[in-house]
């Protein structure tokens, strides 16, 4: 499940006490982000506990309208549940922006593709350079940034759109409620968004004209959302041959995330290069390029035995 709202959250320590205690209950894993905003998660779970969790959620009138998109996987595609109070939804480093105030025009995906036609129109990606690399819709205009914080040190190279329509994207939408927000205040004049991200548009219209894959932050890193027109357009960070494997330095004190291919994966041990695989810091060689972090005596499904959360969870506490 990935989802978010912003609204207007007075006891952002309760809510995140809340969402933990009913994850838990339901064995559900992923990243829950609980603040003033309000609420954004990407979660995964078994059918019936993630229809549960979804009713509970609605059944919050500040929530009721939350989107959730759906995808299907194997297996559960977190390790463990962590549940985190932050200042903002999403990094923007805008928490005066106040989307559920002002926002962008929402496109449904049936619209985003017509109107996505129009030689009058200019596609925004605002997500990160590492993200849209691996993919992104046919002649959008993409930023250099690292982080979506960024977004605000480059609008002085957006200036030339101020007096054009202006559709902007991300995985899942929430990214583009701020992005939209923040362009409108800085006087470009019709700015839109495509609901649901690109997540939404492979499911409702097989992704057409989004080449690449879209990478999404779980453990299955990259996901097919074009089953009209696909293509590979990333390369190997190592030899440039084309490339959409996305993985993380084997050596932890780089840890650049990066797309290299199955022959430079092993030919380095999962290094981005021959310094780093020769680097004392190098992990053990792992050919998916995912490394996990230490789980400090967790036990999925159990969390943590021996720690009763019931009578007053940590603020600060992560499971």
């Amino acid at each position: 499940m990935l989802y978010y709202c912003f609204a207007a959250v007075a006891d952002a320590a309760l809510l995140q006490k809340q969402h933990l205690e009913k994850c838990l209950e339901l064995n559900l894993r992923g990243r829950i982000i609980v603040a003033p905003e309000g609420l954004n998660g990407t979660v995964s779970g078994l059918p019936e506990a993630c229809q549960a969790y979804i009713d509970w959620v609605h059944a919050d009138a500040r929530f009721a309208s939350t989107d959730f998109k759906l995808d299907a996987a194997e297996t559960q595609t977190f390790a463990r549940i962590n549940v985190r109070i932050k200042q903002e939804i999403v990094h923007a480093g805008m928490p005066n922006i106040k989307p559920y105030e002002r926002t962008g025009q929402h496109l449904t995906p049936a619209e985003w593709k017509v109107m996505m036609q129009d030689p009058n129109v200019v596609l925004l990606d605002v997500r990160s350079s590492f993200e849209h690399n691996l993919g992104h819709f046919k002649g959008a205009r993409r930023l250099p940034i690292d982080n979506f914080r960024d977004l605000p040190e480059h609008l002085a190279a957006l200036e030339d759109l101020k007096d054009k329509k202006v559709l902007t994207y991300c995985t899942g939408g929430i990214k583009c409620e701020k992005a939209s927000a923040f362009l409108l205040e800085n006087g470009f004049a019709n700015v839109y968004q495509l609901l649901g991200g690109i997540i939404r548009y492979g499911i409702e219209e097989q992704g057409q004209d989004f080449d690449g894959k879209c990478y999404v932050f779980d453990n299955r890193v990259a996901i097919d959302v074009n089953t009209v027109n696909p293509s590979l357009v990333a390369t190997c960070y190592v030899c440039n041959t084309p490339a959409d494997r996305m993985v993380n330095c084997a050596n932890s004190a780089c840890n650049k995330h990066i797309t290299i291919c199955a022959s430079c994966g092993v030919n380095l041990e999962g290094a981005c290069s021959q310094e780093c695989s020769q680097h004392p810091a190098k992990r053990p060689y792992n050919e998916k390029g995912y490394y996990t972090t230490t789980q400090s005596g967790y036990v999925p499904g159990l969390g943590y035995p021996g720690i009763n959360l019931k009578p007053g969870i940590n603020p600060k506490h992560r499971v």
